[in-house]
């Protein structure tokens, strides 16, 4: 029985995983402004908030995600919707 509830445990937990990452919309950075704190990024369809492909500029909360990352990069993203905009929250460069 102990070994049953494990295997479900371990299943659930890799299917929030999984469901996690597909949230990540693609892009390429077009333009980083370290000062603003701001990402100009070309995606794709960005599913979690419903808007079709195209090329805009988003806020950035924390300074620490433009690190590594420059205009050309691929990348996978998070973004929400806030009060005085869209805000990145997650990045990863795609490889």
């Amino acid at each position: 029985m102990m070994k049953l509830l494990l295997v479900a445990l371990a299943t659930s937990f890799w299917t929030l995983i999984a469901s996690a990452a597909s949230h990540l919309s693609d892009g390429e950075i077009r333009k980083v402004d370290k000062e603003a704190l701001k990402l100009t990024i070309r995606h794709g369809e960005i599913r979690n908030l419903e808007m079709p492909p195209m090329t805009m500029v988003f806020q950035v909360r924390d300074a620490a995600l433009l690190d590594g990352v420059k205009a050309g990069d691929k990348i996978r993203f998070r973004a929400e919707k806030s009060a005085g905009g869209f805000v990145v929250t997650e990045i990863e460069v795609a490889r």
